[in-house]
């Protein structure tokens, strides 16, 4: 399949989502502006945030600059934002009208809860406020981010609408394989949020010999599995020449054997943050 910067997926909702993301972890306050700002102008569309990363306001402030300024409508945008901490039904919904004040943006186009932390009551009852505040228009998209087959069996069981994406750490070095299959199975999406492995096997010869066989950079190889496998990767990048070679990744294909063999270095790697077995 022919892939662009431009590609879209639909979710099981309807709604199309561009399949690479710019991610804002890490960047936080104003340090988000420049890093954005960028990405906007060499074309990505999909923005990811979320009220732990401390940036929402000024991610609302320099799409709206750019959008103005490049003259692309609200609808060419994609923005994410999330649930810091599973509380409550009335503690979501509050902070849900926050995260989108502090944007500015007329609606959030996909909204997560952040972690399944917290126990199957609040998970319920935070999940019950997404559904009602899509129902408002407030949000377009609703989703969780690093659940495991527990957390989502448990909606499954529960008979609610299931979530049009879950986000977690998906590379070849954490293959998630139930995760990705009970997933397929419903027709939610994957988005990758370390596809890149926080650089830590950039140095890896499985890596390093597909980069050097297709001209590309180790992390343009992860980006091109993510994508070949239909993830939605978001990788994250503030120097503006990574920000640009994170795009270019729709000029080579990654044949059934190799996309097979990078599946099989999976070692369970957890880069940052694994709560996807969490009660």
């Amino acid at each position: 399949m022919v892939y662009t910067l431009q590609s879209t997926r639909q979710l099981h909702d309807g709604i199309e989502i561009p399949i690479l993301g710019f991610g804002t972890y890490e960047l936080e306050g104003d340090a988000v502006k420049r890093p954005l700002r960028w990405a906007l102008e060499t074309g990505y569309r999909h923005i990811d945030s979320a009220t732990w990363y401390y940036n929402e306001k000024q991610c609302g402030d320099t799409i709206r600059q750019f959008m103005k300024d490049a003259d692309v409508p609200r609808k060419d945008i994609f923005y994410t934002t999330k649930l810091m901490t599973n509380v409550s039904y009335e503690d979501t919904l509050e902070k849900i009208q926050a995260s989108l004040e502090a944007c500015g943006l007329e609606h959030i186009d996909l909204y997560l809860l952040h972690s399944a932390i917290g126990g199957p009551e609040k998970r319920r009852e935070c999940w019950r406020a997404c559904i009602e505040a899509k129902r408002l228009g407030k949000v377009r998209s609703i989703g969780v981010s690093n659940y495991g087959v527990a957390h989502l069996q448990e909606m499954l069981d529960q008979g609610v609408e299931l979530p049009a994406i879950n986000q977690v750490d998906l590379h070849p070095f954490m293959t998630r394989t139930d995760i990705v299959s009970i997933c397929h199975k419903h027709n939610i999406a994957l988005e990758a949020w370390g596809p890149l492995v926080r650089g830590l096997r950039f140095r890896h010869p499985s890596i390093t010999g597909l980069a050097e066989k297709y001209n590309k950079q180790p992390a343009q190889v992860l980006l091109r599995y993510s994508i070949q496998n239909g993830f939605i990767p978001i990788p994250k990048a503030s120097s503006k020449e990574r920000i640009i070679a994170n795009t270019q990744i729709y000029d080579f294909e990654l044949t059934k054997e190799e996309m097979a063999h990078l599946e099989s270095l999976d070692e369970a790697l957890v880069t940052d943050w694994e709560v996807t077995t969490c009660p």
